[in-house]
């Protein structure tokens, strides 16, 4: 990235253009569910830090929980009736989920929607964080609430494709683990849209 801030390049990315992205991308060859109706839903994509000490905020979910029990994830979920905006749903998300002020937010733009195989319609709002950020987890929803270094997450070279088997299909995704962390699905997804654009000359 020859010294270049890689948000500076994520946004340059953003205003030329960037095509959404979907679950089934790697999966052509599984259609989607007859009928789907696809929910929207907002996440935020928090970087703490700048230059070479930047580092993206992530949560590990409960086990507890009836969706995506033990995954990584972003703050956030789906778009509620009073939220006024996508950027609302994101912001209100992050604040329930990990205690984020949104007046310590510094909202950047939105990246390319992903579609997910559990019907979700996700905006991932990229923002800088005012340091310094103590996260409070939620109680019963977010077990950890943990850093990666967005240098990390700007490799491609750390993302590979795996598969699992889901409803009856073999299905393959992007994973990019980290330490004791296994990143992976829509998550490990959106992190390589921003790597593809940060890479971008």
């Amino acid at each position: 990235m020859n010294g270049a801030d890689p948000l500076a390049l994520i946004l340059a990315a953003l205003e030329a253009g960037c095509e959404g992205t979907s679950d089934g991308d790697l999966n052509p060859a599984i259609p989607p569910a007859p009928g789907r109706s696809l929910r929207p839903a907002g996440v935020l994509v928090p970087v703490l830090g700048e230059g070479p000490q930047a580092r993206v905020i992530l949560t590990k979910r409960s086990s507890a929980l009836r969706h995506h029990p033990g995954q990584i994830a972003f703050p956030g979920g789906k778009q509620d009736p009073g939220d006024r905006d996508i950027r609302a749903t994101a912001l209100r998300e992050a604040h329930e989920e990990i205690g984020l002020d949104p007046a310590r937010v510094e909202v950047l733009g939105h990246l390319p929607r992903h579609e997910t195989v559990t019907s979700f319609d996700v905006t991932p709002v990229l923002a800088r964080v005012q340091a310094p950020f103590t996260p409070v987890a939620e109680q019963g929803e977010v077990a950890e609430v943990f850093e990666v270094p967005l240098a990390h997450l700007l490799d491609l070279g750390r993302y590979r494709i795996e598969q699992r088997r889901w409803k009856g299909d073999w299905r393959r995704y992007y994973a990019v683990p980290f330490g004791p962390y296994y990143i992976w699905g829509a998550t490990a997804r959106i992190l390589r849209v921003m790597a593809v654009m940060a890479g971008r000359p």
